[in-house]
């Protein structure tokens, strides 16, 4: 079975971060992992660090997905989202969010 990561860099809608974690963390990783295809789900925060990072996203959700057909499985995320079956909170502020997927081309490599 072909394994990919699904990758999606989010903001929340000005004046409602609270909303929106809650949202993901409560409601959507669960309601993505109900699509076949989703086998686990984790979500980061951008770091603070010092010179601060620049970024245009301060969230990042990465998701395992296992499939060998990954057109079938976007479908069924996208009609899971644009039938109202998966409910989209209005504070992700979707039209400025970015998801792809990308298929390893390497083995994962590890420190000696």
């Amino acid at each position: 079975m072909a394994r990919h990561t699904f990758v999606v860099f989010t903001n929340p809608t000005e004046g409602r971060e609270d909303e929106f974690n809650d949202w993901y963390d409560n409601t959507h990783l669960s309601d993505v992992l109900k699509v076949e295809g989703f086998v686990a789900a984790q979500r980061f925060k951008l770091s603070e660090t010092d010179p601060p990072q620049e970024f245009p996203h301060r969230y990042l959700a990465l998701y395992e997905v296992e499939s060998d057909d990954l057109g079938k499985v976007a479908r069924a995320l996208s009609e899971a989202g644009d039938s109202g079956a998966m409910f989209i909170s209005e504070s992700l502020d979707r039209p400025d969010a970015i998801a792809k997927y990308f298929t390893p081309i390497t083995d994962r490599r590890t420190a000696d």
